[in-house]
């Protein structure tokens, strides 16, 4: 096992992941030649964010608008608290569905506690799609509405913020 990352280095890892990974074949090499480090050690200081909690997962964000996706559509719905973990698991999985997450209603004035992103190229196939997914899982009877979106927004990973009165770096 290697030495673990100054806690300088560690700081600037954080740093340079929140502008994302670099478009190279080897990204975790590049950011260790980057902090005069080695890839193995910005490895591990990774699965000890991850085993920390600090973040979930290693993802990518697509211009989905580049690709030709721009009919793109939520799908939110007001689905009863007792199925709402069923029923977002089978929306998470069903074909068509990029994004499916709860979020808490915000009652009076929104009441829709499930969200569903579906992207398209045309603004009648998303619209199919997404009325037969109502009808396949049996939801178009639940309070729902199709938010098409009208505007592109700067899409980024994640941010990190250490925790007040604690050396974070380590964990």
């Amino acid at each position: 096992m290697s030495e673990p990352l100054t806690v300088q280095q560690a700081l600037a890892l954080r740093r340079q992941l929140e502008t994302g990974l670099p478009r190279v074949s080897r990204p975790y090499q590049a950011l260790a030649q980057h902090l005069h480090a080695q890839e193995s050690q910005v490895l591990e200081q990774m699965r000890q964010w991850q085993e920390e909690g600090l973040f979930r997962r290693v993802g990518l964000v697509l211009n989905h608008r580049a690709l030709g996706f721009t009919a793109n559509a939520m799908l939110v719905l007001d689905v009863p608290d007792a199925l709402i973990d069923e029923v977002g698991q089978r929306l998470g999985k069903a074909p068509g569905i990029t994004l499916c997450y709860q979020r808490p209603r915000r009652l009076p004035h929104w009441r829709y506690n499930l969200f569903c992103m579906v992207h398209g190229r045309q603004r009648d196939q998303v619209e199919a799609h997404i009325q037969g997914l109502l009808d396949a899982h049996l939801l178009a009877d639940l309070p729902h509405q199709w938010l098409f979106s009208t505007q592109a927004f700067k899409q980024c990973g994640g941010r990190f913020a250490p925790p007040k009165n604690e050396a974070w770096a380590h964990g």
